[in-house]
């Protein structure tokens, strides 16, 4: 009785496993095209004039005025703001006091020497200190212009960032200063692609701002010394005079490697390595290419398949070679 029940389960079993393996496999399919592929490296970057400065103090202290020429021209040393600088003048003019007495004793000293009253070192160690005070009026003078912020090129003020009131610090920006033409982009390329770029390549680019267009540049150059911390080199990339980028814009670029023309195109889903799979006479069958560009969505295929034929597309089960496929409907 129990070997019965046993040959039962065995042959109910393998007669679900027949079933199941003769029940086809339900794909998707996509057609061999022609068309272009392209090799691109993807990064980020940022608008930014190929001539420009941030402009910051070089003392502490609270801004006390700041023009009002946002969006002008304005040539080099032009004044953009100025600190509070009452404590460092009340200094100079203490210094410059000591200097008025010390040349006055210094004249007083020389007619006493003439006399033979005073002696030859007395007259020296006054004249000592006088060239001292002299150099503490200079070097105070030097301090006091840096509480002038000027613009350190000619250009367009393209944004102030201090307000009068606050405190700033050496290194805080207070203004942007550049000129709005030539433009560039500026970008982090992962260190793993930049043996891939380079100068003279096109680039193709989308912004938010002009997101039904795809605009133009050209690599300028790579500095030479990569960011050791996030692993990235900086991209400098040309745009042209006609550009209807604004500085400070974010852009998506694609920098074309390489590209190819009029060749066989297939889905990148479509791939399992560089094998995939087309429908013959109702079932799976496994073909081996050889391939070119491999791109995010399309792949270019060299040797293996025919414009026309159709690959299982997504391949989202690998399917085993001869087995029994159903297409979807509109697949």
């Amino acid at each position: 009785m129990r070997l019965f029940v046993l040959i039962a389960a065995l042959v109910g079993g393998a007669a679900v496993v027949y079933v199941f393996a003769l029940k086809p496999t339900t794909v998707s399919i996509a057609a061999v095209t022609r068309g272009s592929a392209a090799e691109v490296v993807y990064a980020t970057g940022t608008v930014e004039p190929e001539y420009w400065a941030k402009v910051t103090p070089l003392v502490r202290n609270r801004l006390v005025e700041t023009c009002d020429c946002e969006g002008e021209t304005v040539a080099e040393g032009h004044v953009l703001a100025r600190l509070d600088d009452v404590e460092a003048r009340a200094q100079l003019s203490e210094l410059v006091a000591q200097e008025d007495y010390l040349h006055k004793e210094t004249d007083r000293m020389i007619a006493l020497l003439a006399r033979g009253v005073v002696s030859t070192e007395r007259y020296d160690d006054m004249s000592s200190k006088l060239l001292q005070a002299q150099a503490l009026v200079a070097a105070q003078r030097e301090r006091l212009a840096d509480y002038t912020i000027t613009a350190p090129l000619g250009g367009v003020v393209l944004r102030m960032d201090g307000e009068v009131g606050e405190v700033v610090e050496p290194g805080d920006i207070v203004a942007w200063v550049g000129r709005p033409k030539p433009l560039q982009v500026i970008a982090e390329v992962d260190e793993e692609d930049i043996p891939r770029v380079a100068a003279g390549q096109e680039v193709l680019m989308r912004a938010d701002a002009f997101a039904d267009r795809v605009l133009h540049g050209t690599i300028s150059s790579i500095t030479p010394k990569g960011d050791p911390v996030n692993k990235t080199y900086r991209v400098y990339v040309a745009l042209p005079e006609d550009t209807p980028l604004f500085i400070g814009m974010t852009v998506e670029i694609n920098i074309v490697i390489q590209s190819v023309e009029e060749v066989l195109l297939i889905p990148t889903a479509a791939l399992s390595g560089s094998n995939v799979y087309v429908v013959e006479d109702g079932r799976a069958a496994r073909r081996e290419l050889t391939l070119g560009i491999i791109g995010a969505e399309k792949t270019e295929v060299k040797t293996g398949l025919s414009e026309g034929e159709t690959v299982v597309s997504p391949l989202i089960v690998e399917p085993a070679d001869g087995n029994r496929v159903r297409v979807s409907r509109g697949g």
